[in-house]
């Protein structure tokens, strides 16, 4: 790390009484691996999930109803009929993804959870990199200016990320299906799986956590909306946990199908 230059003196970790070290720190340890492995991990979701949004096939398997998370509610007018189960309103054009009404909100309830904000913030803006670890920037105004001020978005966001996780649900749903009426293989456990994590991270959000019992003055009077708040609390303690756990299982839930819906492999059935 280079000596202070004059425009960034008197700024950040450059500022008077501070000691003057050229080093960026003096920690001895791989202070930089967790932000390595959190820019690999976001990356590697990022690129397998936007390839997969406008691939545009491989997303239904028609014999048991399986719908991949990444095209749910399928609404485009290139849907398959069947996998349109809300209606078909946006036209087929190749750079609007055939989920365009689910994917931009469920990535920016993502973009503006508390935590995810913690790991890009640290991993690929440096704000900081790591504890006793000088950042790059001279100056901080946190979340009160363009464009991180519309991190406050965040609580509404939450509520269309319920409406869309109840979607799932009834996708989830629907697939207990075979041609000759009710059925159950692999495919049903991988989708009830990722469904029931993506409400554990869903609800285990702080805005969540908040809408329970965050505003309550007096617990006491309000024992269900305080017992919903504990719980949630406790929830919480893992959102971090569900946050990473839900992206693989996303990857893996629409990977899955999609090499059931090209004839990769066939669906493992338990009944049906």
């Amino acid at each position: 790390m280079s000596a202070p230059t004059a425009d960034r003196e008197g700024t950040g970790v450059y500022s008077a009484g501070r000691a003057e070290i050229a080093q960026r720190t003096l920690r001895t340890d791989r202070w930089w691996m967790p932000s390595l492995l959190t820019d690999l991990g976001l990356a590697a979701f990022v690129l397998y999930a936007t390839v997969r949004a406008f691939w545009g096939s491989a997303y239904w398997v028609a014999d048991y109803h399986y719908l991949t998370p990444f095209y749910s509610p399928c609404v485009s007018k290139g849907c398959i009929p069947e996998a349109s189960h809300f209606g078909q309103v946006l036209p087929d054009v190749w750079w609007l993804p055939y989920a365009a009404f689910s994917l931009p909100f469920l990535l920016l309830f993502r973009l503006t959870c508390y935590y995810y904000r913690k790991a890009y913030y640290r991993s690929v803006w440096q704000s900081p990199p790591a504890c006793a670890v000088a950042e790059p920037h001279s100056k901080y105004t946190g979340e009160t200016k363009l464009p991180l001020i519309m991190q406050n978005l965040h609580r509404y966001f939450f509520y269309v990320a319920v409406l869309i996780s109840l979607i799932n649900t009834w996708d989830a749903i629907l697939a207990f299906h075979s041609p000759s009426g009710f059925g159950f293989g692999l495919g049903n456990v991988i989708l009830v799986v990722n469904v029931v994590l993506l409400w554990a991270y869903t609800i285990s959000c702080h805005s969540c956590r908040h809408v329970t019992g965050g505003r309550l003055k007096h617990f006491s009077k309000h024992p269900i909306r305080y017992w919903m708040w504990t719980q949630i609390s406790k929830l919480n303690t893992r959102h971090m946990q569900f946050a990473w756990i839900t992206l693989a299982t996303l990857v893996l839930t629409d990977f899955y199908i999609m090499l059931v819906a090209s004839g990769a492999i066939s669906d493992l059935r338990f009944i049906g």
